[in-house]
C-alpha cells in the first residue's frame, strides 16, 4: 500500500493536521502510467516532497513516464513558442481540466498559485527531462521554450501519450460507424489545427467523472457537516480570488 499526504489544511503553534489518502501501490502505477483518472497522477506531476518510499523499480518508472506524458500533453496545448511558466501552468491545470469544482467551489487562481511560488522547484522536477527532449529547444537562461508543432511532431507527441487519453480522443473523434483504430484517429488530429482543444477535451472526459466521484466519496468519508463547511471555505476562497482579480 501506498500512502499520499495530499495537503496540510491548518495548523497552529503545535499542532498540524494532515490530509492524506492510501491507495495500493499496483493502482498508483496504473493511474500514473494511463491517467485512469489522473486524480493521483496529476497530484504527482507537481512539486512534491517524497518523505520516504521503498526501493521499488515499476514504481518510480512510472512516476518518471507520468512527469514526461505531463510534458508533452502540455506541449500539444501549447503554441509553437511559450515560457517556462505558461509550461508549468499548463502542467499544474491537466488534472483540473473538467473538474466542476473549478466552476463552483476553487479559487479561479489556484493554478497560478501553484505555480508562482514554486518556478525553482517545478524547474527541478522537469528541467532534465526538457532539455533531453529532442523536440523542444529549451532556452534555459532566457525561460523560453519551442517546441515542433509540424502534424508529424504532433503526431510523435500524440503516439506516446497515455492510453486513456489517447481512447477519449478516439472517442471525441471517431465518427459513428466508423470504428477507426486510435492510430488513424491520432494521425488525424496531429493534422488538425485544433489539436490542443481536442486534447484538452479528452483531458476534460477522464477528469469531469472523477472528480464528482470523489466529490461524492467526501461526502459520505468526511460527513455531511464537515464537507458542507468545507465546501463554504472552497468558496470563500474562490471569492476572495475572483475580488483580487477584479481589484
Amino acid at each position: 500500500m501506498t500512502m499520499v499526504l495530499e495537503s496540510t489544511i491548518i495548523h497552529s503553534s503545535c499542532v498540524m493536521l494532515i490530509k492524506y489518502g492510501v491507495i495500493s501501490t499496483n493502482i498508483l502505477i496504473d493511474d500514473l502510467l494511463n491517467w485512469n483518472n489522473l486524480y493521483i497522477a496529476g497530484r504527482l506531476q507537481k512539486p512534491v516532497k517524497i518523505i520516504a518510499m521503498n526501493e521499488n523499480i515499476a514504481l518510480r518508472s512510472a512516476l518518471d513516464k507520468n512527469l514526461r506524458s505531463a510534458v508533452t500533453t502540455a506541449f500539444l496545448m501549447l503554441p509553437e513558442s511559450f515560457s517556462e511558466e505558461d509550461l508549468f501552468i499548463e502542467i499544474a491545470g491537466l488534472s483540473y481540466s473538467g473538474d466542476f469544482r473549478m466552476v463552483v467551489g476553487e479559487d479561479k487562481t489556484k493554478v497560478l498559485n501553484i505555480v508562482k511560488p514554486n518556478i525553482a522547484h517545478f524547474r527541478e522536477l522537469y528541467g532534465n527531462i526538457l532539455q533531453e527532449n529532442p523536440q523542444v529547444v529549451y532556452k534555459i537562461q532566457q525561460g523560453r521554450l519551442e517546441i515542433d508543432k509540424s502534424p508529424e511532431g504532433q503526431f510523435t507527441q500524440l503516439m506516446t501519450l497515455p492510453k486513456t487519453l489517447q481512447r477519449q480522443i478516439n472517442h471525441i473523434m471517431d465518427p459513428p460507424g466508423k470504428n477507426r483504430d486510435v492510430e488513424e484517429t491520432l494521425l488525424q488530429v496531429a493534422h488538425d489545427p485544433d489539436c490542443g482543444e481536442v486534447v484538452r477535451l479528452g483531458l476534460s472526459a477522464i477528469v469531469r467523472p472523477s472528480s464528482m466521484k470523489q466529490s461524492t466519496k467526501g461526502i459520505f468519508t468526511a460527513g455531511m457537516k464537515k464537507s458542507v463547511v468545507y465546501s463554504s471555505l472552497k468558496l470563500h476562497k474562490m471569492w476572495k480570488g475572483w475580488l483580487r482579480k477584479t481589484s
